[in-house]
């Protein structure tokens, strides 16, 4: 998420593999990575001896603020490095629990920061930051997206070194991102030193038929120290190793990370939003939950 731009769309591709099959006269394009196996199928997340170490099932009561046990409110319309157009906030308006999920809300609004940073948007970005790390482990979410033009949510994760080593250095790990205009694909990226931004590591998962916002998916990676996979309702579509990394650069996925839930709206990889693009729109998220190995 941080410092991504329009060329991920091209990332990857020497590792994907495209299956086309025919059901019912009509052609349907499954995405996979080439590593998950001869036939091109995603394989399943079966891996047993994982142990819950933290979640966050959003059960608070209606119109409460995201736990502050657990996840701290970023705030801010500075861009974030990717010239997004929102505001950040901690209101309710923008972040809530609602119905047994985390709500993040976009809205199209003008608004002015304590900073004097004016904005035409607000929304949400929440992180685990000092409150919760972990180094390895599953990472999942169950996420229903927001759609339109110009819209990109993400849920990733950052070293917590970030403020001493920098990004990308820290290393990145972007476990779900969608922007607007492939209303049916989500990317799975990682970010460090020498394969950042347009030359990050990563690929797309195109769902099989409908639209990523239209329901509730399972979003996961599952992180062991020289290996992450990245997984969509279970099943596997990327595999990432040091043997991917350009030469002469190093794996930097070896220390703690935290979570970040987040709806971006505009920046150099969504673009902006248009007319067709309508307010508010909102993610939920039913849960969040973390493993380790037993």
């Amino acid at each position: 998420m941080v410092f991504a731009d329009i060329g991920r769309w091209f990332r990857g591709i020497g590792s994907l593999a495209l299956l086309l099959a025919c059901v019912g006269g009509a052609a349907v394009i499954f995405v996979a990575a080439a590593r998950i196996g001869a036939a091109g199928a995603p394989a399943q997340s079966g891996k047993a001896n994982w142990v819950l170490t933290w979640s966050d099932e959003f059960d608070a009561p209606d119109g409460s603020a995201p736990d502050p046990k657990k996840w701290t409110t970023e705030t801010g319309g500075g861009g974030w490095g990717n010239n997004e157009l929102e505001y950040y906030t901690a209101r309710r308006t923008n972040s809530r629990v609602e119905k047994g999920n985390l709500v993040i809300d976009a809205l199209q609004e003008k608004f002015t920061g304590p900073d004097g940073v004016a904005r035409e948007y607000t929304s949400a970005r929440l992180k685990t930051g000092k409150l919760f790390t972990q180094k390895y482990g599953k990472f999942e979410a169950r996420i229903r997206i927001p759609k339109g033009q110009g819209m990109w949510p993400a849920f990733w994760m950052l070293g917590e070194d970030i403020s001493a080593a920098g990004w990308p250095a820290c290393g990145e790990i972007d476990i779900m991102e969608n922007v607007g205009f492939e209303p049916g694909t989500i990317h799975g990226t990682i970010h460090g030193p020498g394969y950042s931004g347009d030359k990050s590591l990563g690929a797309p998962y195109a769902l099989p038929s409908g639209n990523v916002a239209d329901d509730f998916h399972l979003f996961a990676v599952e992180w062991e120290p020289k290996e992450i996979r990245f997984y969509v309702d279970s099943h596997l579509y990327e595999t990432r190793t040091p043997a991917d990394l350009p030469a002469g650069t190093r794996w930097v996925f070896d220390h703690p990370f935290f979570l970040i839930l987040n709806v971006a709206v505009g920046g150099k990889w969504p673009g902006n939003p248009d007319a067709s693009t309508k307010f508010p729109q909102e993610m939920l998220v039913d849960y969040v939950r973390v493993y380790s190995r037993e």
